[in-house]
């Protein structure tokens, strides 16, 4: 999961408190665990614990093996804030640097340059666009069709 200028500030503000990358990755992580998940659309994810919802839009990725990932991150030479979905770590970092402590197998990949933000992981990336209060049908709703826990060990 990525984050927009807005949602990290929105994130801050509702759950991390604190302004480090590590730190709001972390609390992210923990709302994940505890968030079911509703598909609005093709395009449209909501996570929602029953008191706040996260609004997301699905990225387009690559699958691809750990020797293709570092081969397209070699050669950056500035810090990214980079993500590893499966193994809860996200640093801002030299991209490079950052593939090095990850497992072989293959991931998905989504890095954009112009945001200097690098995913990898075996679930989709998401784009994370605000962390709202849940409204009333998110709330009441105890497991709804169309909805599954999130989490980011890969089991859905």
């Amino acid at each position: 999961m990525l984050l927009t200028r807005h949602a990290r500030e929105r994130l801050i503000k509702r759950l991390a408190k604190k302004r480090r990358l590590e730190r709001i990755y972390a609390e992210l992580w923990n709302f994940l665990d505890r968030s079911r998940k509703i598909e609005v659309n093709e395009n449209v994810v909501i996570l929602t614990d029953g008191r706040k919802s996260l609004v997301c839009a699905r990225l387009e990725c690559e699958l691809l093996s750990l020797e293709e990932i570092r081969g397209r991150v070699s050669g950056i030479s500035e810090a990214y804030d980079c993500v590893f979905f499966d193994g809860r770590k996200a640093r801002h970092t030299l991209p490079r640097k950052f593939v090095e402590g990850i497992p072989n197998g293959r991931y998905r990949f989504y890095m954009n340059r112009e945001k200097k933000s690098l995913y990898i992981g075996s679930e989709e990336p998401l784009l994370a666009i605000t962390i709202r209060p849940a409204k009333r049908e998110e709330r009441n709703q105890a497991s709804p069709a169309g909805t599954t826990n999130i989490s980011p060990k890969g089991s859905s």
